[in-house]
């Protein structure tokens, strides 16, 4: 780091910082001094010594308040972020003080959870008891975003979507693979036929997870390949809810094969293999650099890459 942005660091002041969100936030510097209490005369010397250590005005000053100038808001954005952070750290580290030892950010797809999370998961707490894992549901592109943009240490999504959302700085290693089955009310007319590939599927209503989700996007460009449409009857957030929406006539629907396993009962239903390549999936670990993980973060890794070779532990 050059000496002026080592100096840079340590002239900004965590409180001016803050002070200088407050303005931005009420549009008033006598404002933001009674919610902050603090002399107003205080808060516009902090403003002053900020804008004079950036070397740039901040804020234009008027008789009914303050507005952010260019500069004025590319901070407020920054600052809010830095702000965001230390709030976030404040809170993990008082956990340790609470006897958590450890404390991993992990966000993975409905597919990931549903499928075999619970199990490996339990599997880890059961030999790191001190560890806290906080996990997310979250689409796989949104999964990507979050590992990216810091929201995450650890993600677990299609590894398609690694490629979709343009996630080329971010590293990867193999969780699990899946298998996508059609899902059909028993006595279907495509119940009992053996595989079939997607496109015999064209002809019935579907049932479809989220218009985001990676099986639906697989599912529409199969689809648009053959130049046909989906006829979508409704979308579902849920398998559960899907199963239930397959069951009561409303159509046909697409979900990992596993997931529908765990879900028996849930409807009198059958599952079609089907024969299309997207059919048949990874599921990847993704962190911006796994090398750099907390060492609590990495032994998760080591323990979840360790079962990449047990397709069928969820059954265990």
């Amino acid at each position: 780091m050059k000496v002026s942005e080592r100096n840079f660091t340590r002239r900004i002041d965590l409180t001016s910082l803050q002070l200088f969100v407050a303005v931005c936030e009420l549009g008033s510097i006598g404002k933001a001094a009674e919610r902050e209490f603090i002399a107003a005369s205080a808060v516009s010397k902090r403003l002053s010594d900020l804008e004079a250590t950036l070397d740039t005005p901040l804020l234009y000053r008027h008789t009914r308040g303050v507005d952010l100038t260019p500069a004025g808001e590319s901070l407020l954005h920054h600052a809010r972020s830095v702000l965001f952070s230390l709030e976030k750290m404040q809170g993990e580290l008082s956990e340790y003080a609470d006897g958590v030892r450890g404390h991993v950010r992990v966000h993975a797809s409905i597919s990931a959870i549903v499928q075999f999370l619970p199990e490996d998961l339990g599997a880890f707490i059961r030999e790191h008891s001190a560890v806290k894992i906080d996990l997310e549901e979250h689409l796989s592109t949104e999964v990507v975003r979050a590992v990216r943009e810091g929201a995450a240490d650890l993600g677990i999504c299609n590894a398609n979507a690694l490629a979709t959302a343009g996630a080329g700085e971010l590293q990867s290693r193999p969780y699990r693979r899946d298998q996508l089955v059609l899902i059909v009310p028993s006595g279907h007319p495509l119940s009992g036929q053996g595989a079939l590939p997607f496109e015999a599927s064209l002809d019935f209503d579907h049932v479809g997870l989220h218009a985001n989700s990676s099986i639906y996007l697989a599912m529409h460009q199969a689809a648009a390949e053959h130049g046909r449409a989906i006829k979508l009857r409704i979308h579902v957030t849920g398998l559960d809810a899907m199963c239930r929406m397959i069951h009561n006539g409303l159509g046909v629907g697409v979900m990992p094969l596993r997931a529908f396993e765990l879900m028996h009962g849930v409807g009198n239903l059958d599952s079609v293999a089907l024969t299309d390549d997207w059919a048949q999936r990874s599921i990847d670990l993704v962190a911006r650099d796994f090398s750099t993980l907390p060492v609590t973060a990495r032994t998760l890794v080591d323990h979840l890459t360790s079962r990449a070779g047990t397709p069928d532990a969820a059954a265990e």
